[in-house]
């Protein structure tokens, strides 16, 4: 007798998870399913499980593939789980292709091709809450967002959408989901559409996307005008659909429980805010090549603004643009300077200009820092005048961080009306604002 094993969460059990464990089953006389607990997804970064371990286990029962189902609880599981059940043939889907090549010395392996539909006939005859996402762009953001999102329960990447046909194809076939050739089939195939395009697109894009009735994650900058975020986030309201700008800092735990030392009143008073964050691109780069579009603002001010605007709030007294740029103009290192009614701050960002990239948050009892990359926040301190009293905080930070931004705008999808507090509509009107403004600043009117 042939023995298969498989694991999975199978949460929301959809169409997807029963072709797997049908496919499974094919492989061999006797099927063994693990189902993973709630506790041990949390480990290894899977969000939003919805469905409790027993309905779990039912749905995966009912399918009538499984001879066995054991539970999986940790990690090391899966290698004590072959030699326990002599098992022949390990498989799991193709998201994970090379992931588990380390128990081919033990059994086979095989990686089973995913489905690439979610059919929403299906789904919302079950009352289901999965959303199919539809990617526009296929750039490097992209590329890290396919595989956080699927570590977020309750969503499936359904297609991409790429004037340039041929990109679109390359990256489908990469992820194993569709490539769309037309705006229209594609906004049929999806409900949120994921925006990674160029800076000055994202505007048509989030407009289309809202009038065809979709959710919208769009990458930072949202939009490089005040007036243009203010139209599209009262569209959003209008239609009762869900707009967000996707700054992961926003979302990420470590970053949130920062913002709460910082206002606990811990270092009293806040008075200054120092926030850094350089990169070196290479010159050949579309941040250091598009003339009108690119520089160091445009890419990492969202980032450096971020706690700034979180901490001091919108309304700042005057704001200053120093830039250092190359021959044609462009901002290879920028600082921002502003200065509240009680307090200032500072924002720093370079491509071309490398400088120590932390965040300081000064107040009147103590000070509290973190070092690069702060953006990722997974660690900080907070220092006093005795420098021998120090406290020192960490956080998880898994994978790219991109799982949380998904994570929290599902949440407000499903009617979590609180959501939006972690980047609110004022933050992104305000940043596009800042925006518009060190365009104008450094002439490059034609991008209005």
């Amino acid at each position: 007798m042939k023995k298969v094993i498989t694991y999975g969460t199978f949460d929301l059990f959809h169409e997807g998870h029963y072709r797997l464990l049908q496919r499974a089953k094919a492989l061999g006389d006797y099927l063994i399913v693990g189902v993973t607990t709630e506790a041990y997804d949390r480990t290894r970064g899977k969000l939003n499980v919805v469905d409790s371990l027993v309905t779990r286990i039912e749905n995966v029962k009912k399918t009538g593939f499984a001879d066995e189902i054991i539970i999986e609880e940790s990690s090391g599981q899966k290698f004590s789980d072959i030699k326990k059940y002599e098992v022949d043939i390990f498989t799991v889907g193709s998201d994970w292709v090379g992931y588990f090549d380390y128990l081919k010395d033990y059994c086979e392996v095989i990686y089973l091709e995913r489905t690439k539909n979610i059919s929403s006939t299906m789904l919302r005859e079950k009352n289901s809450r999965i959303q199919r996402i539809g990617i526009i762009g296929t750039g490097r953001i992209a590329d890290r967002f396919v595989p956080e999102a699927r570590q977020v329960s309750g969503v499936n990447t359904q297609g991409v959408y790429n004037p340039h046909i041929e990109s679109a194809r390359r990256f489908a076939e990469r992820w194993e989901i569709n490539a769309y050739e037309d705006m229209e089939t594609f906004y049929q195939a999806v409900d949120i559409v994921y925006i990674a395009s160029p800076h000055e697109t994202h505007y048509e894009y989030i407009r289309s996307a809202l009038e065809h009735g979709k959710h919208v994650l769009c990458e930072k900058p949202m939009v490089l005008q005040k007036e243009q975020a203010e139209k599209l986030f009262a569209c959003a309201q209008e239609k009762g659909l869900v707009l967000c700008e996707g700054i992961k800092t926003a979302y990420c735990p470590g970053f949130h429980k920062l913002l709460g030392i910082a206002c606990s009143g811990t270092i009293g008073s806040i008075r200054n805010v120092e926030a850094c964050f350089t990169k070196l691109e290479a010159s050949e780069s579309r941040e250091l090549t598009d003339r009108v579009y690119g520089g160091s603002f445009t890419e990492l001010g969202s980032y450096v603004m971020l706690p700034v605007l979180k901490l001091f709030g919108k309304d700042y007294k005057s704001v200053r643009f120093d830039s250092i740029r190359d021959g044609s103009g462009l901002d290879l290192f920028t600082k921002v300077s502003l200065c509240y009614p009680t307090g200032i701050a500072t924002a720093t960002c370079g491509l071309g200009v490398k400088s120590e990239g932390r965040l300081l948050i000064a107040g009147t009892r103590g000070y509290l820092v973190a070092e690069a990359p702060w953006w990722k926040t997974s660690y900080f301190e907070v220092h006093y005048e005795d420098a021998g009293a120090v406290e020192k905080y960490s956080e998880r930070f898994l994978g790219d961080g991109l799982r949380y931004e998904i994570s929290d705008f599902l949440s407000m999808i499903n009617g979590n009306k609180n959501g939006g507090f972690k980047l609110s509509r004022g933050e992104s009107v305000e940043l596009a604002g800042l925006m518009e403004r060190f365009m104008r600043e450094n002439g490059r009117e034609r991008s209005f």
